[in-house]
């Protein structure tokens, strides 16, 4: 393994990680809710008794944070080796996981961790052992 430090980035990566903390934080501090995306998204849906203007602004600003960096800076390239079909397989194992993990990454591994949640230990642990599966399949087993 090597470390490929052209596209090493510490000090952006730690004020990212910075800036989700605060944003999370925030949130749970003004509306009393975790900033989980999915459940956030779901509570757009029709049949939701969540507040819908304030998931709407949430996903609103999810979307829109790379068109405003888009102003100021250039965005980096996006290169995808994956087929239309696979990524379209992959959102729905996703979204199938969300649903029985009662929660995404988001909820789980940035919010219910920092709340020493121990349901969000087990999913985040479950996240991640089928994210390094996947990549060990894909990679070694498959030779993608």
């Amino acid at each position: 393994m090597s470390l490929d430090l052209a596209n090493f980035t510490p000090y952006a990566s730690f004020a990212g990680g910075l800036m989700i903390g605060a944003a999370t934080a925030l949130f749970v501090l003004v509306n009393g809710r975790i900033a989980g995306i999915s459940g956030l998204v779901a509570g757009l849906l029709p049949g939701s008794h969540s507040e819908r203007g304030v998931n709407a602004a949430f996903v609103v600003g999810l979307l829109a944070a790379p068109l405003l960096w888009r102003l100021g800076a250039t965005l980096p390239a996006m290169h995808i080796d994956a087929s239309v079909l696979t990524l379209a397989v992959a959102g729905l194992c996703v979204g199938l996981g969300t649903r029985y993990g009662s929660g995404c990454t988001s909820g789980h591994g940035v919010c219910g961790i920092a709340r020493g949640s121990p349901r969000s230990f087990v999913a985040t642990a479950a996240f991640m052992a089928a994210g390094f599966a996947t990549v060990f399949v894909a990679r070694h087993l498959l030779g993608g």
